[in-house]
């Protein structure tokens, strides 16, 4: 993997925190150099200089992905720092939690601009450079992204648009050699479990699941680096991923009542 990683570019939103920041620390440790774009400029500092000290090469920019002149500016400051990009890794994601019909439609709108949106910014700007190195495109999805997810209707809509945007995308370079891989870890422990979204589009603050038997972000970032090695287009990480995908093929109902009982057991959960 080192070898493989070794000087390679490698832009990340999302990258203050969890996944993002996680793939920055793992990527750096293993040679490459790392762009880092969120919107919280502390963090984004900190964990840059972490990176340093360990002898990495690192920089960032601050980056709402919502907005299309931050991604531009990402992208930028990746080809100014590092003279292009062979990775682009859209990671950033906000998630939601409450049922459709109490929902203010401004939720599902946030979580487009950030999840969909995001991807589609980062890709327009990055798409030449990967296109020249013959890189990669990464979208980090989720099962959401497989299966709708009660509760999750804005997540699971705005997850099933990365996946359909990467499909075209990946079709559209069959002849220009950019791979194209969508990521889809299962839970996981990170800060986008706390920042999810309730109804009236307030944060929910806390989880309420046991993070301790969820998947760490490290564990993620290893997988999306063995997917990535392997130019692999779809990258499930878990049983239950796995076991979505293939069983939706052969009996769809029945993963829609085992997925309406595990998120009905929830604490709290909105399902009733």
């Amino acid at each position: 993997m080192r070898r493989f990683l070794q000087d390679k570019i490698i832009v990340i939103t999302g990258a203050s925190s969890g996944i993002g920041e996680a793939m920055a620390r793992e990527y750096a440790a293993m040679g490459a150099r790392v762009v880092l774009g969120a919107r919280r400029e502390q963090e984004l500092q900190r964990v840059a200089r972490d990176i340093e000290q360990r002898g990495g090469k690192v920089t960032y920019a601050v980056c709402d992905v919502s907005r299309e002149s931050d991604c531009k500016a990402l992208i930028e400051r990746a080809v100014e720092s590092f003279g292009g990009i062979d990775i682009m890794i859209c990671n950033a994601g906000l998630s939601m939690r409450a049922l459709f019909d109490e929902c203010d439609l401004g939720v599902l709108h946030k979580l487009m601009d950030v999840n969909f949106w995001g991807t589609v910014y980062c890709t327009k700007h990055a798409l030449p450079y990967l296109q020249q190195s013959r890189g990669s495109l990464v979208g980090i999805s989720s099962v959401a992204g497989i299966h709708g997810l009660p509760g999750r209707t804005g997540y699971s809509a705005s997850k099933y648009a990365m996946t359909g945007f990467l499909d075209s995308i990946r079709v559209e370079n069959l002849k220009k050699g950019v791979h194209v891989m969508t990521a889809c870890p299962g839970f996981t422990a990170s800060n986008v479990r706390f920042s999810a979204l309730t109804a009236d589009g307030t944060q929910q603050g806390e989880t309420p699941r046991n993070e301790s038997r969820m998947m760490t972000p490290e564990q993620v970032a290893h997988i999306v680096a063995r997917g990535l090695k392997r130019r692999k287009r779809l990258c499930l990480m878990e049983w239950e991923g796995r076991l979505t995908h293939f069983v939706k093929k052969l009996c769809p109902g029945l993963v829609d009542r085992l997925f309406y009982a595990v998120m009905s057991r929830e604490p709290d959960s909105p399902l009733r």
